[in-house]
């Protein structure tokens, strides 16, 4: 086994730490090129208290004087738990949390280091964190021995500690990117805790803390070796949104997991061309305002597209793709969108439609009163009830296109059954396609008021002896309602829902444009076909799961 004097040891103390003080001084000038400003300023106070902890451990071992030792160990002591603060910091940073940005947690984390520190300058008057003892071995320097207290705040480091570490790994292990690199170099914070462990056990180590050398070693690797990877890493695994990164040729670098789960073309598609791999999605970042609309399980979600330049030590690698979920604010869009429509229906239905039987009701009046005949009072009593059908459609219509707030479980063939018991002759027929089922997530009152608009429409196109069949759908999540009647012409069928539309002298066409607000306000679809029998089939796809 070699052997070392004391003065080699003393030397090859010396040279570590002093080693280790420059890496990590010397480190803080590259962390210009990290462009994620906290995870840089969290950095940056790191290495400054791990470069000042190596100093002082290079003082407190190179100095002769007893009190001069005293006072650099000390030092590093305070300088040593002060990492623990910038490593944290960083981490939550880096890893998208904000624990770093929290008021109370930054508060508390001033108040632990304040009450250590104090709990460390004042070790003369309690010598409860340490003692000490002038020795020759291996050479002569100022031995410690730890206290109680040394011991209970090293646990508290460490566990601190390796919260920072947890957080890192639980990235690592969600990115796609090949973070292996990076979970050693984090690795190797922790291998000076086997360094401590055999310097209070055994000789030639000394019984002092040589974690600054593994905060070096994970400077060296993040700046010098891996900085690309560092910020790929941090790049897509940070955000909750999907993540593409691109390189200066549009080909496919880098996709976090959720972008991977939104395309599943981006698997295994690094080096691909982008353009190739998502021809439609790459189209739509050419628009001025990138906004892509995606089926998503049965449902059309909405994502607005931004792109960032990427880059690194002053060279561009590419950029950046974020893809941010805007399905609810797109969907509010559109509600105020069809609202604002309405409106304007509405002011041509109170100018044309409701003027129309206004003008009748008003000219039968004045006949009336000329000629002091009453039979001109049944044409306004007509008009009165035209205008109080429309008034009551039109207030349907503007209620039911509100959105639905509250849902539960229900029967489609229950609800069917009330919707048919209420506005049914004797001689019409309804089938359920279906005993019971399928049960459906609706606001029930509206289900039922879609259902009699739809059974009120077959009754009106199709006859007082019409079949209206109600059931599943089979290739899709949703139902149907199909009637036997005379059905809707190809060419009508795309205008069926505006309000105002009807082929019925009786109708006050709003039936089916509630019928579509309704399905709407659930985010459904629906759609109008031909019937196996020529009549009308209205499909309605609900998309649930």
């Amino acid at each position: 086994m070699v052997e070392f004097s004391g003065g080699e040891i003393q030397l090859g103390y010396l040279l570590v730490f002093g080693c280790s003080a420059i890496l990590c001084f010397v480190s803080v000038r590259r962390l210009r090129y990290i462009e994620h400003d906290a995870t840089r300023r969290g950095l940056f106070w790191l290495l400054v208290t791990s470069g000042g902890w190596s100093l002082a451990h290079v003082g407190y071992l190179a100095t002769s004087s007893p009190r001069l030792q005293y006072a650099l160990y000390v030092s590093g002591l305070i300088l040593g738990f002060a990492t623990v603060g910038p490593w944290l910091y960083f981490c939550s940073a880096y890893t998208g949390r904000s624990l770093h940005a929290n008021r109370t947690v930054q508060g508390i984390a001033v108040g632990v280091f304040l009450t250590v520190a104090a709990v460390k300058v004042t070790n003369p008057l309690h010598d409860r964190y340490f003692t000490t003892e002038l020795t020759a071995t291996p050479f002569v320097y100022l031995q410690i021995h730890h206290q109680p207290l040394h011991w209970i705040v090293m646990a508290l480091a460490y566990a601190l500690a390796f919260v920072g570490i947890f957080m890192l790994f639980e990235l690592f292990v969600r990115v796609s990117s090949d973070s292996r690199p990076l979970a050693v170099l984090v690795a190797l914070t922790g291998v000076p805790v086997i360094f401590d462990a055999l310097g209070v056990v055994s000789m030639p180590l000394l019984d002092i803390t040589h974690s600054p050398l593994g905060v070096a070693a994970f400077a060296v690797g993040v700046c010098f070796v891996y900085l690309e990877r560092f910020q790929l890493v941090r790049a897509t695994g940070e955000s909750d949104n999907p993540v593409v990164i691109l390189d200066d040729d549009d080909r496919l670098r880098e996709a976090n997991r959720r972008a991977r789960g939104l395309f599943p073309a981006l698997e295994g598609g690094v080096g691909e061309p982008f353009a190739e791999l998502l021809p439609g999605v790459a189209a739509t970042m050419e628009s001025p305002d990138p906004l892509l609309d995606i089926e998503v399980n049965g449902r059309t979600r909405y994502y607005d597209i931004s792109s960032n330049p990427f880059s690194t030590d002053r060279t561009r690698l590419g950029r950046t793709i974020l893809f941010r979920d805007i399905t609810h604010r797109e969907q509010y869009r559109q509600r105020l969108e069809r609202q604002n429509d309405q409106l304007e229906q509405f002011a041509s239905i109170v100018s044309h439609d409701l003027r129309n039987p206004l003008t009748v009701a008003k000219g039968r009046t004045e006949l009336a009163l000329e000629e002091d005949d009453t039979d001109h009072l049944d044409g306004v009593v007509e008009a009165h009830d035209r205008m109080e059908g429309l008034i009551d459609d039109i207030l349907t219509l503007a209620r039911k296109g509100t959105a639905i707030d509250e849902t539960k479980r229900v029967d489609l063939a229950v609800i069917a059954t009330q919707s048919w018991e209420m506005i049914a002759t004797e001689a019409a027929t309804l089938v359920l396609a279906t005993d019971s089922g399928p049960i459906l997530e609706a606001d029930p009152e509206r289900l039922q008021q879609l259902f009699e608009n739809l059974f009120r429409n077959a009754l009106e196109h199709g006859g007082h002896d019409v079949t209206v069949t109600v059931g599943e759908l089979a290739d899709a999540d949703g139902f149907y309602v199909e009637d036997d009647g005379q059905g809707i012409p190809a060419e009508s069928q795309a205008g069926v829902f505006q309000a105002g539309y009807t082929t019925s002298p009786d109708g006050t066409g709003f039936g089916l444009a509630i019928v579509e607000e309704i399905v709407a306000g659930h985010d459904w679809e629906i759609q109008v076909t031909d019937g196996r029998d020529g009549g009308a089939r209205f499909e309605i796809t609900t998309g649930d799961d």
